[in-house]
């Protein structure tokens, strides 16, 4: 839904450019670093916008790409902290079956620790 509202508030920005730009039909100079030239202002307005939305575009792409790579980052960290996990309740549940080798690798652990 938000998706659709967003269209239609592009669409209706689309259509305000338009028609103010239709009312702007003068030639207008542009300014670039080596020359000048005189463009009707319905192409200049147009332009900008183009550019804008252009830009806007390709930050939201960036964006969204940036996410991606941070999601699927996380969830090969998820995925690694559920694998250690998972060892760990077959290591107690292994342990609680046989109270002598949980004996035994306490004992393990203790004299490791000397």
């Amino acid at each position: 839904m938000k998706s659709q509202w967003m269209l239609l508030f592009g669409l209706l920005f689309a259509i305000i450019i338009a028609v103010f730009a239709v009312f702007n039909v003068d030639k207008v100079p542009v300014n670039y670093v080596f020359g000048e030239a005189y463009w009707p202002l319905v192409l200049v307005i147009l332009g900008s916008a183009l550019l804008g939305a252009l830009a806007s575009g390709l930050f939201a792409v960036f964006r969204s790409v940036r996410t991606r790579r941070e999601v699927k980052d996380l969830q090969k960290v998820i995925t690694e902290k559920e694998s250690i996990i998972a060892n760990q309740q077959n290591e107690i549940a292994m342990l609680q079956k046989s109270p002598g080798l949980a004996h035994e690798v306490m004992q393990d652990e203790y004299d490791f620790k000397k």
